[in-house]
């Protein structure tokens, strides 16, 4: 891991600390868990179904028929 410093006003810091001691944590587990949580949810790229391409999955086997439905069983 990278160390870095970061300023933050004492009172945000001093609740992660309370916060931290509450949880028998380190206040660096607690802010590296945050700035983490913010990656995953602002800065990595989020994919989508829409980005895939179709695969093929080979050829048909055998022809679904009318009766293969199984909507109508599992609305009912």
């Amino acid at each position: 891991m990278k160390p870095i410093t970061v300023n933050v006003s004492e009172s945000i810091y001093r609740d992660f600390q309370e916060y931290a001691r509450g949880c028998d944590r380190t206040t660096s587990e607690l802010i590296r868990e945050a700035m983490e949580a913010f990656w995953r949810e602002r800065i990595k790229p989020k994919g989508s179904l829409r980005d895939l391409s179709p695969t093929s999955l080979g050829e048909i086997l055998v022809p679904l028929s009318s009766d293969d439905d199984i909507l109508g069983e599992m609305l009912a």
